[in-house]
């Protein structure tokens, strides 16, 4: 049989074979039939490559009186409709009285100035030491100047939030803005990869409103810094693989033969031999795993993740269509055009993130390669910025790894997941009759990067559910929602001696809100359960939500540095280690 090259050829080949006999079942099962049993019903392979989106009902709507058609129509449009009212509703909570506290609050004293020096020169120049209290000041100073500095991140971040400054100011609404607009669409995104990865509308809708409802999430899309625009990143990766996996075994799917009962039919010949052809959203996760690494390099490890999750992925598609040697078939003709799309696309978003910097010949260690360090490095061959900006890989490679002054808030990833010490970014204690504080005992203002207490500590149990549904039972999606956390957080383990702090954990945040909807999922009980076994698992999951939904409103004012009464601020530090 000829080689199959393309996506034509391979149907055009499985059209022109004759219909393949159903397979037999194994002896053991045919004898056990004298018994009655009859084994499980033989299923298109076209569902089990692409599951279908169940058909939602319309009984929801039609409870709110609407008519049959109406309640069609809204059923069909609650797949954009209801993650579009759950992003409204992030948007609202975190755009709402975004310029307070009207400070520069822990780390925003590097990266907005960071980012407004890149609007005037392309490259990070050097402030002076008072022009923290000169940008919040009466008139607002900018006290920078042209002198370059050493910074440790790569710049992708910093131009992101230089956009906000650049249309609203260099104030604190100009720039968290970008932030807040990020965290507000990661939302939308988790809603979106949700219902993909659950083939559900409402638990995708759960997923997202849980991410609304994050404390750590919610901080940190108020707050100029650059670990909730690499969550950013990492989710629009990921929702980019989701995608590229559905059209890529629809197509293995569309070039199976069909059998005599009309059912497609596993073939050896597609599953080992079919090019998968034009991958564009496989190249949109490398662009944007590529954005990610350019904003933080704990960025690289969802890139190495992500890019062998795909490949497997693509093992996985090519065994379910009938391929005898699937993994040999995907080395031989997924694994080189997955690299080119993930880590090569990745390699030219982060040279391009620099263009500022290899463009002005004014920033830190531009000209390095010229002097005679830089002569005596050799490589002399390639071009001067490259050999530059290597050099200054290294230089901040070596700081990264070396990083272990002593810090207040500073954590052990063992404690994250149970939000041991949380950082405060911002404290003032007010006497009564200023700024806001009407307590005569007093109050506290706070900004606390601290995750809502009962989604974490469910979100524990959830992350056991998920490697169990995983490990146990083979399902694919319990593996997603692993492969995103672990990146994203297994990772700092390795650096027990350095200085590392809680709200890190903000990029896999994300994860774990879908291993929570996928939990309350099984809670609530699968499609024909009995009416009893639904309802019981309703209730119980919605007061669930509604406990973590009280948890953040109780929390609020921590998160946003509103003033309250001292003692309502004792009452919310349920552990020694949060002061």
């Amino acid at each position: 049989m000829g080689r199959v090259t393309s996506d034509t050829t391979a149907t055009d080949a499985a059209a022109q074979r004759a219909p393949e006999p159903a397979e037999q079942p194994p002896v053991w099962q045919r004898r056990l039939r004298r018994f009655g049993y009859l084994g499980r019903p033989q299923a298109d392979v076209r569902a089990r490559l692409v599951p279908a989106f169940p058909e939602p009902s319309g009984r929801l709507w039609a409870v709110f009186g609407a008519g049959p058609d109406a309640a069609a129509r809204l059923t069909r449009w609650s797949g954009w409709a209801g993650p579009l009212l759950v992003t409204l509703f992030a948007g609202v909570l975190r755009f709402w009285d975004l310029g307070s506290p009207r400070k520069v609050i822990f780390d925003e004293t590097y990266y907005p100035k960071d980012a407004w020096s890149l609007l005037q020169y392309g490259y990070e120049g050097t402030w002076a030491k008072n022009a923290n209290d000169a940008l919040v000041g009466h008139p607002s100073q900018i006290l920078l100047s042209p002198e370059h500095s050493y910074v440790v991140h790569p710049p992708m971040g910093k131009w992101l939030i230089a956009l906000g400054e650049w249309a609203f100011g260099m104030n604190p609404f100009g720039w968290r803005f970008m932030v807040a607009l990020l965290g507000t669409l990661s939302v939308l995104l988790i809603c979106r990869i949700g219902r993909r990865l659950m083939r559900s509308t409402a638990l995708g809708c759960l997923a997202g409103t849980l991410l609304a409802l994050d404390g750590l999430h919610f901080v940190m899309s108020r707050t100029a810094l650059l670990d909730l625009i690499v969550m950013f990143w990492v989710v629009a990766a990921f929702g980019c693989l989701l995608v590229d996996r559905d059209r890529t075994r629809a197509r293995l799917a569309a070039a199976l033969p069909m059998g005599s009962d009309g059912m497609a039919r596993p073939d050896e010949e597609v599953g080992d031999r079919l090019r998968l052809g034009w991958r564009p959203w496989r190249i949109a996760a490398g662009l944007c795993l590529g954005l990610s690494a350019a904003t933080k390099w704990n960025g690289l490890y969802f890139l190495a993740a992500f890019a062998l999750m795909s490949v497997l992925w693509d093992v996985a598609a090519r065994r379910t269509a009938g391929a005898r040697r699937p993994f040999r078939s995907a080395l031989r003709r997924d694994v080189l055009p997955a690299f080119g799309s993930t880590v090569l696309v990745a390699l030219a978003a982060y040279l391009a993130s620099w263009s500022g910097w290899i463009a002005t010949k004014g920033g830190y260690y531009r000209d390095w390669a010229t002097t005679a360090d830089g002569q005596r490095a050799g490589w002399t061959w390639l071009p001067d910025w490259l050999r530059s900006l290597w050099h200054y890989q290294t230089e901040v490679y070596a700081f990264h790894t070396g990083l272990t002054t002593p810090h207040t808030y500073q954590s052990n990833p063992w404690s994250w997941l149970v939000l041991g010490r949380p950082v405060s970014y911002f404290y003032e204690d007010p006497k009564a009759g200023h700024d806001g504080c009407t307590a005569a005992e007093g109050c506290a203002r706070e900004v606390l990067a601290l995750g809502t207490p009962l989604l974490w500590w469910a979100a524990c149990f959830a992350l056991l559910y998920v490697l169990y549904r995983w490990l146990f039972q083979r399902d694919w999606r319990a593996g997603a929602i692993a492969c995103g956390i672990a990146a994203g957080y297994l990772p700092w383990f390795l650096y027990q001696e350095r200085t590392i702090f809680l709200f890190y954990a903000v990029v896999f945040v994300p994860f774990l809100c879908l291993a929570l909807a996928m939990m309350i999922g099984a809670i609530i009980g699968p499609p024909g359960s009995s009416e009893r076994r639904r309802t019981i698992g309703a209730v119980g999951a919605g007061v669930l939500v509604l406990l973590i939904a009280w948890n953040f409103i109780y929390f609020y004012p921590l998160y946003t540095g509103m003033p309250i009464p001292k003692s309502a601020w004792h009452h919310r530090m349920w552990f020694d280690t949060w002061v």
